[in-house]
């Protein structure tokens, strides 16, 4: 599925198991069958593009799913940072720009390929002592968040526009594009958060392949149109 912008990943479910769970087809002795059915990946509310849906048997797979290499396009803002590092909350802070280079954003890119250590946002799903990070953080707490290993094989600058800088990477599970944006403000020595985010592989699975919420559902609706 191509997640809309704003929706998390959740209504996208939550969306398909309700048009499913209508579907003509799916009754069972004039009832509603539960379908069984969960993405592989959660991604921001902010952010779009693919998102991998199973149903039924398949969901036994969706941490293999989740387990593989993914791609993303983005935009980083350079000079400002704000609290969950994309724009979900105002800016917090303004930070210098003008000792910034195309050479320096270039140059400053290799420090973030290979296997690094990364600090995921306090805003984020990651459990604390039983409790979700972004919990913490929305009741205004602080919470301390262990570093942990990923692999980014590519980092690559598509556009560079200062303030905005825009990115191709390619990454293993588990890495956070917000705290790369955070990572990589810090290292420009200046600030940076994320404006734009988009998934575009998971895999072998491309964005290409992927249907939108509303073909899903035109799908549904002309298989039913074609059984009558």
């Amino acid at each position: 599925m191509n997640k809309p912008l704003t929706w998390t990943s959740f209504q996208v479910v939550n969306k398909m198991k309700w048009l499913i769970k209508n579907h003509p087809s799916l009754l069972l002795d004039g009832k509603k069958i539960q379908p069984k059915i969960g993405h592989a990946g959660t991604l921001d509310p902010l952010a779009t593009g693919l998102l991998i849906v199973c149903t039924g048997k398949q969901t036994k797979n969706i941490e293999s799913y989740q387990a593989q290499e993914k791609e993303y396009t983005g935009t980083f803002y350079i000079g400002a940072t704000t609290p969950c590092y994309d724009m979900e909350k105002p800016i917090d802070k303004h930070y210098p720009t003008e000792h910034i280079t195309d050479e320096l954003i270039e140059e400053t890119t290799k420090q973030f390929t290979g296997t690094i250590q990364q600090t995921p946002p306090l805003f984020s799903a990651i459990k604390i002592n039983g409790k979700r990070a972004y919990d913490i953080a929305r009741a205004g707490e602080t919470a301390e968040i262990k570093s942990k290993e990923i692999t980014i094989s590519v980092f690559e600058i598509t556009r560079i526009a200062l303030p905005e800088v825009d990115f191709r990477v390619i990454c293993s599970k588990g890495t956070y594009i917000r705290s790369l944006a955070r990572d990589f403000g810090e290292a420009l020595l200046s600030g940076a958060h994320l404006t734009a985010l988009c998934r575009t592989r998971i895999g072998e699975y491309k964005l290409s392949d992927a249907m939108d919420i509303e073909e899903f559902e035109a799908g549904l609706k002309a298989e039913i149109t074609s059984n009558i």
